[in-house]
């Protein structure tokens, strides 16, 4: 086991990491940025390192300041939480070459995985049901339109490096297409800094289903079932469950071979996600595949009884799971609701500012993943998440009523938040049915 972990990652991720790291006996060194100087995890952690100015290039995405910070501190694995290097091959690739273990898949099954066309190959060897479209990156507009052509409109056009919901356009017509186009590859080399995008088939009012998969490097693999993640703004998850109630005892069995066996054909180890669109009719596509630990990973640590955090850590130092497929049982019901410093009112403008007053809920069955606290400031440098409020209880009704009163008991005085938007989609009738799909949201904000 490792002696020294360093967080390379801010926020209630590498809060929930420290933590993790401390159940194993494990010191840690949190990296942060001048603006995140009264930052929790900069606080909490054994060790603390500045590591650059607040933009993000400055520092948490500068491999070269994070191995220094390795280097001055002892640290030999780094744990990337998610965002940021978490899915950088080459930052997995330099932690190797400098000794440090990257906690987290090889920078070969990164990079793979990052390519969509490379991933959408695995998948068809694989036997995984794959969305038609492109079956590498468009060289050409003349191109773009055959292939649209070829497969149907809507059309979906995705950035090849993409994530997040980044670079994701919907193209209804031909005479749209090369707008979107310009305009997905823009984003993409804003955020990615690599415009390659690719066409798939638009899958109509489908369900947006993810498998979290666990792999050892001893070449055992299992699925940890199903998380429901279809309700979403703009291609960004407001609101996930597990498990999905569209699901079936069969359904379950054939999208989770077909995880494992998409984590298996990529030589895959340590955490990972399957993400699937699944139609009315019960069939199912891959999407991609998630390189790193997901922000609504609780969801399925309290359906499973699984900490993935530790289990990934413990994977990274060459364990063995101690646990077999059969062993895996899905019980209760799971919520989480994201509560971002945001005015929904204003289009979801982001909030920052100082947080005068925090209250938050308690009692059997919450759990409150968050960096906040009274008297903490939000800067407006990165993402708005507050917090993640995470619910469990035996039943979906339960679940539900649970969260309606974890959510009236959240206060948070000083910033915007989206928490009485939450607490609308809890209330909602459809989404209290579960026939929702991935573009309810979007119809119910435009109305």
């Amino acid at each position: 086991m490792f002696k020294k972990v360093l967080i390379a990652n801010r926020g209630e991720i590498a809060v929930r990491v420290i933590r993790a790291c401390r159940e194993l006996g494990l010191k840690t060194v949190a990296v942060f940025s001048t603006a995140d100087r009264t930052a929790l995890h900069a606080q909490i952690a054994d060790e603390s390192v500045c590591i650059g100015g607040p933009a993000t290039k400055d520092s948490y995405l500068n491999e070269q300041a994070i191995i220094a910070a390795c280097e001055i501190t002892g640290a030999d694995a780094v744990h990337p939480g998610f965002g940021f290097l978490s899915e950088n091959a080459s930052f997995a690739r330099n932690c190797r070459k400098c000794g440090i273990t990257f906690i987290g898949p090889s920078p070969e099954s990164i990079e793979m995985l990052g390519d969509k066309a490379a991933a959408k190959a695995a998948m068809k060897k694989a036997g995984v049901p794959v969305i038609p479209g492109s079956d590498g990156e468009i060289k050409s507009m003349d191109e773009a339109h055959a292939i649209a052509a070829e497969i149907g409109y809507p059309v979906m056009v995705k950035a090849s490096a993409g994530g997040g919901g980044r670079g994701i356009r919907l193209v209804d017509s031909p005479d749209d297409l090369e707008a979107q186009i310009t305009a997905a590859k823009q984003e993409a080399l804003n955020f990615f800094g690599d415009d390659s995008i690719y066409i798939e088939k638009f899958i109509i009012d489908p369900k947006h289903i993810e498998f979290q998969i666990l792999a050892d490097t001893h070449g055992n693999v299992i699925h940890l079932g199903e998380r429901d993640c279809s309700m979403q703004r703009r291609n960004q998850k407001v609101l996930e469950e597990s498990p999905s109630t569209i699901m079936t005892p069969m359904l379950r069995d054939k999208m989770g071979k077909a995880a494992v066996a998409a984590a298996k054909v990529c030589g895959y180890y340590n955490a990972g996600t399957i993400e699937f669109l699944v139609d009315d009719k019960q069939n199912f596509y891959f999407m991609e595949m998630n390189t790193r630990i997901q922000v609504e990973h609780p969801i399925t640590e309290f359906v499973t009884g699984v900490d993935l955090v530790k289990a990934q850590i413990k994977i990274a130092a060459g364990k063995q799971l101690p646990y077999s497929q059969e062993d895996i049982k899905l019980r209760g019901h799971s919520i989480e609701c994201r509560i971002n410093a945001e005015n929904p009112d204003l289009n979801f403008r982001p909030s920052p500012g100082r947080i005068n007053a925090l209250h938050i809920p308690g009692g059997p069955g919450i759990r409150i993943d968050s960096s906040a606290y009274q008297g903490y400031t939000i800067t407006p440098y990165y993402d708005s998440m507050i917090a993640k409020l995470i619910v469990y209880a035996p039943t979906r009704e339960e679940a539900i009523a649970k969260m309606k009163w974890a959510l009236a008991e959240f206060i948070v005085e000083g910033v915007d938040t989206n928490i009485d938007f939450q607490l609308s989609l809890i209330r909602d009738p459809v989404f209290e049915s579960g026939k929702y799909d991935i573009g309810y949201l979007n119809r119910k904000v435009q109305k």
